[in-house]
Protein backbone atom coordinates (compact mmCIF):
# COMPACT_ATOMS: atom_id res chain seq x y z
CA UNK A 1 0.00 0.00 0.00
CA UNK A 2 1.10 3.49 -0.73
CA UNK A 3 -0.33 6.53 1.05
CA UNK A 4 -3.20 4.44 2.41
CA UNK A 5 -4.19 3.35 -1.10
CA UNK A 6 -3.64 -0.04 -2.66
CA UNK A 7 -0.88 -0.01 -5.26
CA UNK A 8 -1.83 -0.55 -8.88
CA UNK A 9 -0.14 -3.21 -10.98
CA UNK A 10 0.26 -3.73 -14.70
CA UNK A 11 -3.12 -5.44 -14.99
CA UNK A 12 -4.87 -2.57 -13.18
CA UNK A 13 -3.37 -0.17 -15.70
CA UNK A 14 -4.51 -2.33 -18.65
CA UNK A 15 -8.01 -2.62 -17.23
CA UNK A 16 -8.19 1.15 -16.73
CA UNK A 17 -7.21 1.69 -20.36
CA UNK A 18 -9.87 -0.76 -21.56
CA UNK A 19 -12.46 0.81 -19.26
CA UNK A 20 -11.74 4.15 -20.92
CA UNK A 21 -11.87 2.69 -24.43
CA UNK A 22 -14.69 0.16 -24.00
CA UNK A 23 -16.62 1.22 -20.89
CA UNK A 24 -19.38 -1.32 -21.53
CA UNK A 25 -17.01 -4.32 -21.40
CA UNK A 26 -16.42 -6.15 -18.12
CA UNK A 27 -12.68 -6.84 -17.83
CA UNK A 28 -12.90 -8.80 -14.57
CA UNK A 29 -11.41 -11.94 -16.21
CA UNK A 30 -8.18 -9.97 -16.71
CA UNK A 31 -8.03 -9.35 -12.96
CA UNK A 32 -7.42 -13.08 -12.45
CA UNK A 33 -6.32 -14.67 -15.71
CA UNK A 34 -4.32 -11.64 -16.83
CA UNK A 35 -2.45 -11.66 -13.53
CA UNK A 36 -1.83 -15.41 -13.78
CA UNK A 37 -0.41 -14.90 -17.26
CA UNK A 38 1.71 -11.94 -16.13
CA UNK A 39 3.02 -13.87 -13.12
CA UNK A 40 4.00 -16.76 -15.37
CA UNK A 41 5.85 -14.43 -17.73
CA UNK A 42 7.67 -12.70 -14.88
CA UNK A 43 8.94 -15.86 -13.18
CA UNK A 44 9.65 -17.96 -16.30
CA UNK A 45 13.11 -16.47 -17.01
CA UNK A 46 14.29 -17.19 -13.45
CA UNK A 47 12.96 -20.75 -13.58
CA UNK A 48 14.64 -21.36 -16.93
CA UNK A 49 17.89 -19.84 -15.60
CA UNK A 50 17.77 -22.20 -12.61
CA UNK A 51 17.40 -25.23 -14.88
CA UNK A 52 20.11 -23.93 -17.24
CA UNK A 53 22.51 -23.74 -14.28
CA UNK A 54 22.09 -27.54 -14.11
CA UNK A 55 22.64 -27.94 -17.86
CA UNK A 56 18.92 -28.51 -18.55
CA UNK A 57 16.21 -26.76 -20.46
CA UNK A 58 12.65 -26.70 -19.14
CA UNK A 59 11.53 -29.65 -21.26
CA UNK A 60 14.44 -31.82 -20.16
CA UNK A 61 13.76 -30.96 -16.53
CA UNK A 62 10.10 -31.90 -17.04
CA UNK A 63 11.14 -35.37 -18.19
CA UNK A 64 13.61 -36.12 -15.40
CA UNK A 65 11.36 -34.62 -12.72
CA UNK A 66 8.41 -36.70 -13.95
CA UNK A 67 10.55 -39.82 -13.69
CA UNK A 68 11.90 -38.81 -10.27
CA UNK A 69 8.50 -38.09 -8.73
CA UNK A 70 7.12 -41.38 -10.08
CA UNK A 71 9.03 -43.06 -7.24
CA UNK A 72 11.37 -46.03 -7.27
CA UNK A 73 12.45 -47.51 -9.61
CA UNK A 74 12.03 -44.17 -11.46
CA UNK A 75 10.90 -45.81 -14.69
CA UNK A 76 8.01 -45.11 -17.04
CA UNK A 77 7.06 -46.11 -20.55
CA UNK A 78 7.47 -43.47 -23.25
CA UNK A 79 3.68 -43.46 -23.65
CA UNK A 80 3.22 -42.72 -19.95
CA UNK A 81 5.80 -39.96 -20.19
CA UNK A 82 4.35 -38.12 -23.18
CA UNK A 83 0.84 -38.48 -21.77
CA UNK A 84 1.90 -37.04 -18.40
CA UNK A 85 3.91 -34.27 -20.07
CA UNK A 86 1.17 -33.52 -22.62
CA UNK A 87 3.60 -33.46 -25.55
CA UNK A 88 3.87 -35.38 -28.80
CA UNK A 89 5.78 -38.64 -28.99
CA UNK A 90 8.19 -36.95 -31.43
CA UNK A 91 8.84 -34.13 -28.96
CA UNK A 92 9.52 -36.67 -26.24
CA UNK A 93 11.90 -38.68 -28.44
CA UNK A 94 14.01 -35.57 -29.05
CA UNK A 95 14.21 -34.86 -25.30
CA UNK A 96 15.01 -38.48 -24.49
CA UNK A 97 17.83 -38.52 -27.03
CA UNK A 98 19.45 -35.48 -25.40
CA UNK A 99 18.98 -36.84 -21.86
CA UNK A 100 20.41 -40.24 -22.81
CA UNK A 101 23.43 -38.59 -24.43
CA UNK A 102 23.97 -36.64 -21.17
CA UNK A 103 23.82 -39.88 -19.16
CA UNK A 104 20.72 -38.85 -17.23
CA UNK A 105 18.35 -41.57 -18.47
CA UNK A 106 18.55 -45.18 -19.53
CA UNK A 107 16.31 -46.75 -22.17
CA UNK A 108 15.65 -50.46 -21.78
CA UNK A 109 13.39 -53.12 -23.23
CA UNK A 110 10.42 -53.83 -21.01
CA UNK A 111 10.85 -57.02 -18.98
CA UNK A 112 7.10 -57.67 -19.12
CA UNK A 113 6.70 -56.88 -22.84
CA UNK A 114 9.72 -57.22 -25.08
CA UNK A 115 8.04 -55.13 -27.78
CA UNK A 116 7.96 -52.00 -25.64
CA UNK A 117 10.60 -49.96 -23.87
CA UNK A 118 11.01 -48.31 -20.50
CA UNK A 119 12.74 -45.04 -19.70
CA UNK A 120 14.50 -44.81 -16.36
CA UNK A 121 16.66 -42.34 -14.53
CA UNK A 122 20.33 -43.12 -14.10
CA UNK A 123 21.93 -42.45 -10.71
CA UNK A 124 23.24 -39.20 -12.18
CA UNK A 125 19.71 -38.34 -13.38
CA UNK A 126 18.17 -39.03 -9.97
CA UNK A 127 20.69 -36.74 -8.27
CA UNK A 128 20.34 -34.00 -10.88
CA UNK A 129 16.52 -34.06 -10.83
CA UNK A 130 16.50 -33.67 -7.06
CA UNK A 131 19.14 -30.93 -6.99
CA UNK A 132 17.47 -28.94 -9.77
CA UNK A 133 14.05 -29.25 -8.13
CA UNK A 134 15.38 -28.14 -4.74
CA UNK A 135 17.03 -25.10 -6.35
CA UNK A 136 13.85 -24.30 -8.28
CA UNK A 137 11.68 -24.44 -5.16
CA UNK A 138 14.12 -22.19 -3.26
CA UNK A 139 14.05 -19.70 -6.14
CA UNK A 140 10.27 -19.77 -6.50
CA UNK A 141 9.74 -19.41 -2.73
CA UNK A 142 11.42 -16.00 -2.88
CA UNK A 143 8.67 -14.78 -5.19
CA UNK A 144 6.14 -15.41 -2.45
CA UNK A 145 7.91 -13.33 0.20
CA UNK A 146 5.34 -10.55 -0.23
CA UNK A 147 2.56 -12.80 1.07
CA UNK A 148 1.98 -14.08 4.58
CA UNK A 149 1.39 -17.76 5.34
CA UNK A 150 -2.41 -17.37 5.49
CA UNK A 151 -2.45 -15.32 2.29
CA UNK A 152 -0.45 -18.01 0.49
CA UNK A 153 -2.85 -20.69 1.70
CA UNK A 154 -5.90 -18.66 0.64
CA UNK A 155 -4.43 -17.90 -2.78
CA UNK A 156 -3.46 -21.55 -3.30
CA UNK A 157 -6.97 -22.69 -2.32
CA UNK A 158 -8.65 -20.26 -4.71
CA UNK A 159 -6.34 -21.15 -7.59
CA UNK A 160 -6.93 -24.86 -6.90
CA UNK A 161 -10.71 -24.31 -6.98
CA UNK A 162 -10.46 -22.49 -10.31
CA UNK A 163 -8.13 -25.11 -11.78
CA UNK A 164 -10.32 -28.01 -10.66
CA UNK A 165 -13.32 -26.42 -12.39
CA UNK A 166 -11.35 -25.75 -15.58
CA UNK A 167 -9.91 -29.28 -15.64
CA UNK A 168 -13.40 -30.73 -15.14
CA UNK A 169 -14.72 -28.63 -18.03
CA UNK A 170 -11.80 -29.75 -20.22
CA UNK A 171 -12.69 -33.39 -19.49
CA UNK A 172 -16.34 -32.67 -20.23
CA UNK A 173 -17.44 -33.38 -16.65
CA UNK A 174 -20.76 -31.83 -15.65
CA UNK A 175 -20.46 -28.78 -13.44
Amino acid sequence: MQDGKEERDHVDRLRAQWARELPDLDTEPMAILGRAYRLSNLVRPSIEETFASFGLDRGEFDVISTLRRSGPPYRLTPTDLYTLLMISSGGLTHRLDRLQKAGLIIRERSVSDGRSSVVGLSEKGIALAESAFRADMASEARYLDGLGKEERAALAALLRKLLVSLEAAERGDPA
